[in-house]
């Protein structure tokens, strides 16, 4: 996989060892465990991620980046496939003879080169590895559980970090110093740590990972012996681990000072009384988050949240302040968090008052958040009072039109703009669904479907975890299902393009001819693929126009080539002219691909250099080379045979691959 941001952490075992400050979490999941109960991992948003991680770095310094990049340096250099399969050898030996240990070792290999960013791009995309998916799902067959996810793995490691941090909540700074340079003792608190966890195996806090290797008949000597034996190996991750523990102590301020009352870890001040001080990042992240639950009532079974004004007027000058607090400059968002409520409608009108002192603020969006279920609007759009309306459907609603498995609540989202029913957005606003038991779905599948008059149009979403999230220009009934599509005519092309075709084909982004055939050796059209991008990356604006006289109104892909055509990515043929029905190029496609990616990922980068590996990347045209660079670079288009062929028009299935690619870009 394609490493692209610039702080690498440390292997599974420096990652574990270095967890005596309870490590920076991987996930927003992490990040609300870490920050002890001030926000749900629901609700934290990617600005107070993105805080903590400058707040880490900046306290590494220029010392610890290098302790942190010697050890990957020495991961990569002593850990090849056979030696990871000697150094886990009692635990590996407890799996199946048929278990691809290779794969094992490139999830491992991965790990140990992810790159901490603000995205979390590299973990999003070990996640969808299907190669790891299908290989932990082995294992849990095995082990008789229901189900085993990279997420697990992940979640059992922050397990470990946070056993870990509940050893040391007694010590003081001081000490917590000591301690991090005093590897014995590390190793010791180690060792403590995974007996916790792999003691969960029952219960609320029981960990997949821990259940699996008991029923493996794995034992925490096994596990020790394997994290001992990776210690062995590398002469630099003691170093590695003491520089992460101290930045962490520096940045969050772990521990306390006894007589001072208000040391990181919080004290007890004088006459009992007890206070914690929050360090500007997790000030940022509290302040991210107001807790509207004393303001809703509920009566018969509508909840409706009355704010006042002033409440949140000054809630958003806390934000802003503790935003310059820690340097962020980015869009904030205030996320109402309504806590738990048990009818079925709720309505959050925010007033007038509060509408126009966001946009006067700088306050991008404002969130609400309940049950798991989570809007995030953006107000800037707005200039007077508005309301969200959310009701949660019986799931009759959508059982009985289609036989998928529906794996969430069914929603029926209303919006009002002055008490007027308004069901289009110049800026979508974003749904985070929360899915419900999702055993033996495939989740790769899973897509956000609007009801609209009794059928479902699939609009995609991205899996965040045990939730998807899409943005929406529109309102309607929404739910969550397993989107399985079928083609009769895809077998020649099952090897490359398989099971490309069936996710893109689940997330509503390409559609079949009719009469359960793909044609996957068709061409594409330039409609045809305006669809496809602007359905894949969530761009549909109904309010977009278009002006070229031969895309008639009516016509099924107008909204797509208006959308296309108003951000630039697919241009006219002229002025006044489209040509939707003219095929495109493979070096067409990939600059279209690239144009639609920049927007969306603005920091994406192109390797010039990329194009060198194609033997013909001469006959890409001029036009059209930064581009192909720009795919070539982040492996969205991939040669045959050391060739691009970038005059060869494009069929239905190489698109469907690179629409696959683009979806799975982080």
């Amino acid at each position: 996989m394609t490493l692209k941001k610039k702080l690498a952490v440390s292997t599974l075992a420096v990652s574990m060892a270095a967890a005596s400050v309870a490590g920076f979490p991987f996930s927003s999941q992490g990040l609300a465990k870490h920050l002890s109960g001030v926000a749900s991992a629901a609700s934290v948003d990617n600005a107070a991620l993105q805080a903590r991680a400058d707040l880490l770095y900046k306290n590494l310094g220029d010392p610890g980046r290098a302790a942190l990049r010697a050890t990957r340096a020495e991961i990569n250099e002593k850990i090849d496939s056979a030696k990871f399969n000697a150094l886990f050898a009692p635990v590996l030996d407890n799996l199946q003879p048929d278990v691809n240990k290779t794969e094992l070792y490139n999830l491992f290999n991965d790990v140990a080169n992810v790159y901490y960013d603000l995205n979390y791009t590299d973990l999003k995309d070990i996640r969808n590895n299907e190669a790891y998916i299908a290989v932990l799902k082995q294992i849990a067959a095995d082990a008789g559980v229901a189900d085993l996810t990279v997420d697990d793995v992940i979640d059992f490691v922050l397990g470990v970090e946070t056993s870990l941090k509940n050893l040391v909540s007694n010590k003081t700074t001081a000490e917590l110093v000591a301690l991090a340079k005093n590897p014995s003792a590390q190793e010791k608190l180690f060792d403590d740590a995974i007996d916790v966890v792999l003691g969960a195996t029952a219960g609320a806090n029981k960990y997949t990972v821990s259940t699996v290797l008991t029923n493996l008949g794995v034992s925490k000597a096994d596990i020790k012996a394997s994290v001992n034996a990776v210690r062995a190996e590398l002469t630099t991750d003691k170093e590695a681990a003491t520089q992460l523990a101290l930045a962490y102590i520096s940045a969050f301020g772990l521990g306390y000072n006894p007589g001072s009352g208000n040391g990181g870890g919080g004290g007890v001040a004088g006459g009992g009384t007890t206070t914690t001080t929050l360090t500007p990042a997790e000030a940022f992240a509290k302040a991210s988050i107001f807790d509207a639950s004393k303001y809703v009532v509920i009566t018969g079974d509508k909840a409706t949240v009355k704010l006042v004004d002033a409440d949140i007027l000054a809630a958003f000058d806390k934000l802003v302040a503790a935003a310059k607090a820690v340097g962020y400059t980015g869009p904030l968002t205030l996320t109402l968090d309504l806590g738990p409520i048990k009818v079925s409608t709720v309505e959050v009108p925010l007033s007038k008052v509060i509408v126009d002192a966001a946009t006067a603020k700088g306050i991008a969006n404002m969130g609400v958040t309940y049950n798991s279920l989570t809007v995030t609007i953006p107000m800037a759009q707005f200039n007077t009072e508005v309301a969200l309306t959310v009701t949660t459907a019986a799931d009759t609603t959508v059982t009985s039109i289609t036989k998928l498995k529906l794996a969430s609540s069914v929603y029926d989202f209303g919006f009002t703009v002055k008490n007027v029913p308004t069901t289009t957005f110049k800026q979508p606003l974003t749904i985070k669904l929360p899915l419900k038991d999702t055993t033996g779905l495939d989740k790769e599948l899973l897509s956000v479907a609007k009801v609209v008059y009794s059928n479902l149009q699939f609009q995609g979403g991205v899996l965040d975890g045990e939730y998807i999230v899409e943005p929406r220009d529109t309102f309607s009934s929404y739910a969550v299902l397993e989107n399985k599509v079928s083609f009769s005519d895809i077998a020649k092309v099952q090897a490359w393009a398989g099971r490309q075709i069936q996710v893109v084909a689940a997330k509503g982004a390409i559609e079949g001819i009719g009469n359960g055939k793909f044609a996957p050796k068709n061409n594409v059209t330039r409609a045809e693929f305006a669809k496809m991008l602007v359905r894949a990356l969530n761009l549909e604006n109904s309010t977009a126009t278009e002006n070229f006289s031969d895309v008639s109104s009516t016509a099924w892909y107008a909204p797509y080539v208006a959308v296309a055509a108003e951000k630039g990515i697919i241009q006219g043929r002229n002025s006044t002219t489209f040509d939707p029905t003219a095929t495109i190029t493979r070096a067409e496609m990939a600059t279209l691909i690239s144009r639609a990616l920049k927007l969306t990922h603005p920091d994406a980068k192109t390797d010039a250099s990329a194009l060198s590996k194609f033997s013909d990347a001469a006959k890409i045209s001029a036009t059209l080379k930064d581009g192909v660079a720009f795919a070539a670079s982040n492996n969205l288009v991939i040669g045959d045979a050391g060739k691009f062929n970038p005059t060869n028009t494009a069929s239905r299935a190489e698109a469907a691959v690179i629409i696959y690619r683009t979806i799975n870009f982080k």
